[in-house]
């Protein structure tokens, strides 16, 4: 009931089956490791190489156990997306704290190096929230390309009216990586507003790690310069 008051009138709920490409998603977060590679070692947890090491293993086992088109739910995909998606989560966020304490807690001389560094951490933070937004809108991919889909987390524009987009929409994966790109800018929901209290929860986090990447670390170095 709950997913068909989401949309609008006439529109069936869910839309028919539709199989989904899996390599956006792994290009995307191929992408987000190799910019945490780049960064700077004390922005790092451990050894430099560990953290990305660990990512890569985790994705390319990702890669030999998930078909080319996600066509149902595959709950180990699904369960190793989310962790690893984590994982990249919480190596980022860790990065931006340790270069928030770079610039609160020692002398800094070298501006050009903190903005690469923050301009890195806010491209990881871009990637890797439309890869959350992606597995967790209406029960995920696998679920979404089976046309099971559970209640949308996400009201997007072509949900309000036939006349924007035909019947059967669905959102796919660019969809997700916009919605997160304007998170990440306006610090706020733009034209897909967020609907559940997990679609809130990760948005607001999101939208106070771009804050801070933006507000403290890139302020602060162009000062520096």
């Amino acid at each position: 009931m709950a997913a068909q008051t989401a949309a609008a009138p006439g529109r069936s709920y869910p839309p028919p089956a539709l199989p989904e490409p899996f390599w956006p998603a792994q290009l995307t977060i191929a992408a987000a490791i190799g910019l945490q590679v780049a960064l700077p070692k004390r922005l790092t947890a451990g050894p430099q190489w560990l953290v990305p090491a660990l990512e890569a293993a985790l994705l390319i086992g990702m890669f030999f156990a998930t078909p080319r088109q996600l066509e149902h739910e595959h709950t180990v995909r699904r369960r190793s997306a989310l962790g690893l998606t984590a994982f990249v989560s919480a190596a980022n966020i860790y990065a931006l704290l340790a270069l928030t304490h770079v610039l609160l807690h020692r002398s800094v001389t070298h501006g050009e190096q903190l903005i690469v560094s923050g301009v890195l951490i806010w491209l990881t933070n871009f990637l890797i929230f439309g890869l959350w937004y992606w597995e967790i809108d209406r029960g995920g991919p696998g679920k979404r390309a089976a046309g099971h889909d559970g209640p949308p987390d996400f009201l997007f524009p072509q949900m309000s009216d036939d006349r924007i987009e035909p019947r059967f929409w669905r959102p796919r994966f660019i969809d997700y990586l916009y919605v997160s790109l304007t998170n990440a800018t306006a610090f706020s929901p733009t034209d897909t507003m967020p609907l559940t209290p997990m679609a809130k929860a990760v948005m607001g986090v999101q939208s106070l790690v771009s804050l801070v990447t933006i507000g403290l670390v890139v302020s602060r170095a162009v000062n520096i310069l």
